[in-house]
């Protein structure tokens, strides 16, 4: 099944943007509409007696267990969804477990348990980029380009830029996060 954005106009269906039985998109949505839904409910539940970590984590759980997640998956799927179901799958358990750990850390106020969530967000996010690296573009590595996209090279090198910057800010977080200590 093809997941279609906007007016399709005369375009098939076997042209849609994602293919949505890429193993990169399934559990990501599912996961990170969860933390959404996690963090909507940490919301209600702390209304009355927010705290500045209940508040954090909240922002937290929906930007970047949520909508980065699901984003990340959506990416993926888009780019390069010939990637391998190894790398998506090493991925979503890092993303997961460095979030868990961040958030775990960041609530407990031990900052090595941050530090070492930090450590593991940052290892996913270089499984992603090898993904969209290697199989990123027209052609897969067999030579074939059967579920390939072919993305603009400037969005391409966008996305990219994007996963760096995130690996680049995570580790100032948490040198704020041990400043503010």
């Amino acid at each position: 099944m093809l997941l279609q954005f906007g007016a399709t106009g005369d375009r098939p269906l076997s042209e849609g943007l994602i293919d949505t039985r890429s193993t990169w998109l399934k559990p990501y949505v599912v996961a990170g509409l969860g933390c959404i839904i996690a963090g909507g409910l940490l919301a209600a539940a702390t209304a009355y007696v927010t705290t500045q970590k209940t508040a954090w984590a909240t922002a937290y759980i929906v930007l970047v267990g949520g909508i980065a997640q699901i984003g990340l998956g959506a990416a993926v799927a888009w780019l390069a969804p010939a990637a391998p179901r190894r790398l998506a799958w090493w991925a979503f358990i890092g993303w997961n477990l460095g979030n868990a750990l961040v958030l775990a850390g960041q609530l407990a106020g031990v900052l090595l348990i941050t530090d070492l969530g930090t450590i593991v967000l940052i290892a996913a996010l270089v499984i992603v980029l090898v993904a969209v690296g290697t199989w990123g573009h027209r052609g897969s590595r067999g030579g074939g380009s059967e579920g390939i996209r072919s993305a603009h090279p400037g969005v391409l090198w966008a996305f990219r830029g994007l996963i760096l910057l995130l690996a680049v800010t995570m580790p100032i977080g948490v040198v704020l996060a041990h400043l503010g200590d």
